[in-house]
């Protein structure tokens, strides 16, 4: 078995330092793989500085990780924020230092993955031949691209992209700040593979760039390189750095079941005696004819043509009612937010939305869709990928009766992201991971309880 961890870093072709660190190794003792790059900012040596303390507070605060990994993850960032900000103290030189880093902790022995975030470094998935940006750049340039105002190709070329909002070293006590840390949790499943880089990797090779190289028959090693040099390859405006984990479990397939195999019936034919076959050898020369008696058929229709007739009249009415119905569903989905006396309006909605949605990101608007969106029915999503964002925390609520799965997902989807979310009343609150769905701040609620995933 090949290792299944790598990392890698470069000064690129116009920086003369590396202000870039990263982490790539297996806990020791443990089923952990310990995941992360750090991006130094802040002056000509203040940034490695400042990579270097968050890189020993890493390692010295996961050696034996237990309990919640979210909150340890949280944990260490807060303690790196601090240690920067001391260091900052003791040398004027650098009190403008600072660093980004993607952390992640990777349980193999549960196929699961953490994950903490701050600034504009990133962790990507690939699953299934599709990658997807499960970080989101804390920057001005990330938002716009992320919430669809940027293409990607705009993302990279634009002039303030290297403009952060957050960062290790620029405030102190972020723990006590709501989400200034970003974190979440995701299924990693036999085949997966994660990409953590920072940004001199993504602002010089795009999305596909990127996939069509992870998608390589290589060796990991190899293909941290060539991501590397594709990189230096398009201008290599900064330090690259790039670390790959992949779950090297064999990918488990479904046999397809075999039809029990039924003896054929054989066909019985009733063999008409020779002698009956002969044909007289009088009636031969004289050229009489033999008058051979027809059966007449019955009066009136067969009991199977009425049957068959029958079930075109039933087809031809259903089809009828399945338009008559579909019509109707389609004013229903049409309401105005004012008609609440339809307790299912916000759910129509959703659909209708996701159905129409033209990209792979919606952001939800709590004003505009109230909590809870009541359901009946699973809400489809019919598409490759998705990201499904609330702006604040919004309720998808089963209504009594029904206690199937909120969301029913195409099989052709590669990936969904769900973020800020409560699902309440649904009884199996782990099929959503076994499906490989991603989740962050999601709350389920279940006989009273609240458990975070």
């Amino acid at each position: 078995m090949d290792r299944n961890y790598f990392g890698i870093t470069d000064t690129g072709k116009v920086r003369s330092n590396n202000e870039d660190t990263f982490i790539a190794q297996r806990i020791e003792g443990s089923d952990y793989i310990l995941a992360c790059v750090i991006d130094g900012v802040g002056g000509y040596t203040g940034g490695e500085v400042a990579a270097a303390v968050a890189r020993k507070t890493v390692l010295r605060l996961l050696d034996k990780p237990a309990g919640d990994l979210s909150l340890l993850m949280q944990a260490v960032f807060s303690e790196a924020n601090e240690q920067i900000l001391e260091a900052k103290k003791l040398n004027k030189e650098h009190e403008d230092m600072a660093c980004v880093m993607t952390l992640a902790l990777v349980d193999l022995k549960n196929n699961q993955f953490y994950y903490a975030h701050v600034g504009d470094t990133r962790i990507y998935l690939l699953r299934d031949s599709s990658l997807i940006k499960i970080s989101k750049d804390q920057s001005f340039v990330g938002f716009m691209e992320d919430s669809g105002r940027l293409t990607e190709e705009q993302a990279m070329q634009h002039p303030k992209r290297n403009e952060i909002n957050k960062a290790l070293g620029f405030a102190g006590n972020i723990g006590i700040q709501k989400d200034y840390v970003e974190t979440g949790h995701s299924p990693f499943l036999p085949g997966d593979l994660i990409l953590l880089c920072s940004d001199g990797l993504s602002d010089m090779v795009n999305k596909q760039g990127i996939t069509d190289i992870l998608l390589k028959n290589y060796q990991l090693e190899q293909k941290g390189i060539q991501l590397i040099d594709t990189a230096n390859a398009n201008g290599g405006r900064d330090n690259i750095t790039v670390v790959l984990v992949k779950n090297d479990k064999e990918v488990f397939v479904h046999e397809a079941t075999k039809p029990i195999s039924r003896p054929k019936k054989k066909k019985v034919v009733t063999v008409v005696p020779e002698e009956a076959l002969k044909v007289d050898e009088g009636l031969k020369t004289t050229g009489s004819l033999v008058k051979v008696p027809v059966k007449k058929p019955s009066k009136g229709i067969s009991p199977l043509i009425k049957i068959i007739i029958f079930i075109i009249l039933a087809a031809i009415a259903f089809a009828f009612w399945k338009q008559w119905y579909n019509d109707e569903l389609e004013d229903k989905h049409q309401l105005p937010d004012a008609v609440v006396f339809n307790k299912y309006a916000q759910a129509l909605k959703l659909q209708d939305t996701l159905d129409k949605l033209q990209g792979n990101i919606l952001i939800l608007d709590d004003s505009l869709f109230k909590s809870p969106i009541l359901i009946a029915e699973p809400i489809r999503i019919n598409r490759d990928s998705l990201y499904l964002k609330a702006t604040g925390n919004i309720t998808i609520k089963s209504d009594s009766g029904y206690k199937g799965q909120p969301f029913l997902i195409a099989p052709a989807n590669k990936s969904v992201l769900l973020e800020n979310f409560t699902l309440e009343n649904f009884d199996d609150l782990n099929s959503l991971e076994r499906k490989g769905i991603l989740l962050k701040n999601v709350q389920f609620i279940a006989t009273g309880a609240v458990a975070k995933p």
